[in-house]
């Protein structure tokens, strides 16, 4: 006996070369759609963490850690980025030193001063000529006189002072220590976000399958 057999429907070789890319497309664009959804979760988990770690004052801090989705290359598989443009909050992350000669501003426990206004302070200390180095203990330190022309540059200063001398005022033409000059500064690492980002990794997971699921595939 002889049999003679022939293909159809999805053997066709034609049918089949349509089908698997239509297929590929369909699996693709569900797994970018449950990236999308998994990494908006993933940051907010990851600005949660910021939050406990940090004495955030400024809601744009926790706002820079976001999602993003690259796939826009068809020949690449989809990649999902989470992460913050914020370039120093590397160093928290993965920990480690800070070279050159660097100026610590001496505040208030818990209090913090921007890079930009601690120059604006260091800047109007210089003009008035009131800015001059000690070294005490070992230690060299920026000081400054209490004076009429540098009110608004000392007033936290000046609250430090008294929070450490317990005094209840400042004399005019006293001396407040405004900043210790350091050769490096280490810092440990204390925002765990690759470790974060991993124990996300199975609400992924169920997103991706969530969405291919859906779409029957």
């Amino acid at each position: 006996m002889k049999l003679s057999l022939i293909t159809s429907g999805l053997l066709d070789p034609k049918r089949l070369d349509s089908w698997v890319p239509e297929k590929r497309r369909a699996i693709r664009k569900a797994v970018e759609a449950g990236m999308k959804t998994a990494g908006k979760e993933i940051a907010q988990a990851a600005q949660s963490r910021m939050q406990s770690v940090f004495k955030v004052r400024k809601a744009g801090f926790l706002k820079s850690m976001r999602h993003k989705l690259y796939a826009g290359s068809p020949e690449k598989f989809p990649a999902l980025l989470v992460g913050s443009r914020i370039s120093w909050l590397g160093i928290h992350v993965r920990g480690g030193s800070i070279g050159g000669r660097l100026l610590i501003p001496l505040l208030p426990e818990h209090q913090r001063i921007g890079r930009k206004a601690f120059r604006r302070v260091i800047d109007g200390l210089m003009r008035a000529g009131n800015a001059f180095f000690i070294e005490k203990n070992g230690k060299v330190i920026l000081m400054a006189e209490n004076i009429k022309d540098n009110t608004s540059e000392l007033r936290r200063f000046k609250r430090a002072e008294r929070g450490r001398s317990g005094a209840k005022s400042i004399k005019r033409g006293q001396e407040i220590p405004i900043a210790v000059l350091v050769p490096s500064v280490t810092l440990r690492g204390r925002f765990d976000l690759p470790g974060l980002v991993r124990s996300q990794l199975p609400k992924l997971s169920i997103a991706i399958l969530q969405q291919l699921n859906a779409k029957g595939l």
